[in-house]
């Protein structure tokens, strides 16, 4: 898999551009980015504890990187 969903997570993950970053998640072929992204939505539409979502966002942002740095060493 390209890094482009990667890409992509990670500028609608920064923008705020949720809905864009759902149709990453359905899309994308990466079964652990998807449940990443999923799970940081979840919270972000309905978790009241904002260390949670403040947590996944991280957790989501720290996967993005390590992939995208993965990614660039496989090339």
């Amino acid at each position: 898999m390209g890094t482009l969903d990667y890409d992509k997570a990670l500028y609608y993950t920064m923008w705020q551009q949720w809905d864009d970053l759902l149709v990453i998640m359905v899309r994308t072929k990466d079964d652990l980015l998807s449940k990443k992204i999923e799970a940081f939505l979840h919270a972000f539409r309905f978790e009241k504890n904002t260390k949670t979502i403040i947590q996944l966002h991280e957790n989501l942002l720290h996967y993005l990187d390590h992939a995208m740095e993965n990614q660039a060493f496989a090339n």
